[in-house]
């Protein structure tokens, strides 16, 4: 009979590492697949397995390479997930499989100075940054009455505004204007003149062009260290035109959370709206006002319900949504009624201040800062409410005037106006590469009335 082999007895010291290995070698998850049923180019069906709205998935495809997709929701017993490679080379029965990262995505300093896509990849040519840290893409709730109030001013690099429409730290404002009539230029001189300590811009829908322009304008100055540019060209798909612009959401609350004051420029927030519609319609949504279905007029309060102060302790994210209307129509557009229901303000961009050459275009009579009584004394205030009313008598009957329809004495304030008008300019108008303070935008506001008699 052969003799039991005997083996060491297993204990002490040696018998815990066992122990902390197995702990440590945990199993890897399942991994859950299913098989593509329907495809129409940009949505595709599969069959049901585990994977909540927001998982990302790989689909195989008929060149051999894989594209990546999410999941959006579910009818049935099957999953619903859109592309973000349009008319990809998917066949029937292709292999569907759930991966990691949808969530959550990298955040830290190595993103500033660097530009960035909607999937964190780099667009500069550099390695790919890792972040120190991670923060949910669909960001983190806070306590309305917890958060810190609007109550410090903000100088946002713009005379004009500064001077009549006064922006807070924490505010969140529209640039509401038509095509041509200098969006791209305005959020550029803010980006690179604000008093933010964090700027984090979207690109969401733009031109090739305008993302290069971007790009090397302010990523070769002295703002470069202090920027992040995410930029999401107008020929990626929607889904990730709307990851782009929640990351970016994420990247800037993570800034704050840190203490930060951050300044956040989303350009635009139409296309992103034109990103969901294109979601909504295609899942069977039914379209109301201008083809638009209700599921954008909930994503967009939600987006920027995100932006605003933190907590105690926090630093504050500064929004500055740009909102095209269509044909300058700035009152029938579902999307710029939404957005000036829940933001602190809009600016209105002038075609006709474009026309006589004054830049930036700003409409001081239809433009508002909420918040503007909570940031500045009661001489400012007054100061600026004169100023608007200068300027929108002035517009209202400058082509009178021109005809030789006036006669001088017939109207006191038009009369100011016209005296005024050469200065009034001079504080309106500012060049590109012209720097601005709030504290110099202040003192050219009360330098215009100096001496001047209130009427």
């Amino acid at each position: 009979m052969t003799p039991r082999p005997r083996f060491p007895e297993v204990t002490g010291p040696l018998l815990s590492a066992l122990i902390d290995r197995l702990d440590r070698a945990a199993p890897p998850p399942p991994q859950v697949s299913g098989f593509v049923l329907r495809f129409d180019g940009l949505t595709v069906e599969t069959t049901g397995f585990p994977a909540s709205p927001g998982t990302l998935c790989r689909i195989d495809t008929a060149c051999g390479r894989s594209v990546e997709a999410e999941t959006v929701g579910f009818r049935e017993d099957r999953n619903l997930m859109f592309l973000t490679e349009p008319q990809a080379p998917i066949v029937a029965g292709a292999r569907v499989r759930a991966i990691a990262g949808g969530a959550e995505v990298e955040v830290g300093d190595a993103l500033l100075g660097r530009v960035i896509d909607a999937r964190g990849d780099p667009l500069d040519g550099g390695p790919r940054p890792e972040g120190s840290g991670r923060w949910p893409l669909a960001g983190r709730l806070l306590n309305p009455l917890a958060r810190q109030p609007v109550d410090r001013a903000m100088g946002s690099g713009l005379r004009v505004v500064d001077a009549a429409l006064t922006l807070g730290e924490g505010q969140r404002i529209g640039i509401v204007a038509g095509s041509g009539v200098g969006k791209s230029v305005l959020i550029e001189m803010m980006a690179r003149h604000s008093d933010a300590e964090v700027v984090v811009i979207a690109l969401i829908g733009e031109r090739a062009r305008e993302v290069g322009h971007f790009a090397r304008s302010l990523m070769s100055g002295a703002a470069r260290d202090r920027t992040c540019l995410l930029a999401v060209p107008a020929d990626r798909s929607p889904l990730l035109r709307l990851r782009g612009v929640r990351r970016a959401m994420s990247i800037a609350e993570s800034f704050r959370a840190e203490g930060r004051r951050v300044l956040l420029v989303i350009d635009s927030l139409t296309r992103v709206a034109h990103a969901q519609r294109e979601i909504g319609l295609a899942l069977g949504e039914q379209p109301t006002a201008k083809g638009y279905p209700p599921s954008v007029v909930a994503m967009i309060p939600a987006l920027l319900e995100r932006a605003g102060p933190g907590l105690a302790g926090q630093g504050s994210i500064t929004a500055i949504c740009t909102v095209l209307a269509d044909g300058d129509d700035t009152v029938g557009d579902p999307v710029v009624d939404t957005a000036r229901a829940i933001l602190d303000g809009h600016v209105v961009l002038s075609r006709r201040m474009t026309q006589m050459g004054l830049y930036p275009a700003v409409d001081l009579p239809q433009s508002v800062s909420r918040v503007m009584p909570d940031v500045t004394d009661t001489g400012h205030r007054q100061a600026a409410l004169r100023l608007k009313t200068l300027v929108s008598s002035y517009m209202d009957n400058r082509d009178l005037v021109m005809m030789g329809g006036y006669v001088t004495g017939q109207d006191a304030t038009l009369d100011e106006a016209l005296r005024l008008w050469p200065r009034i300019r001079a504080l309106i108008a500012q060049d590109r590469d012209e720097v601005s303070t709030l504290s110099g935008a202040q003192a050219a506001l009360a330098a215009l009335f100096a001496g001047e008699a209130a009427p």
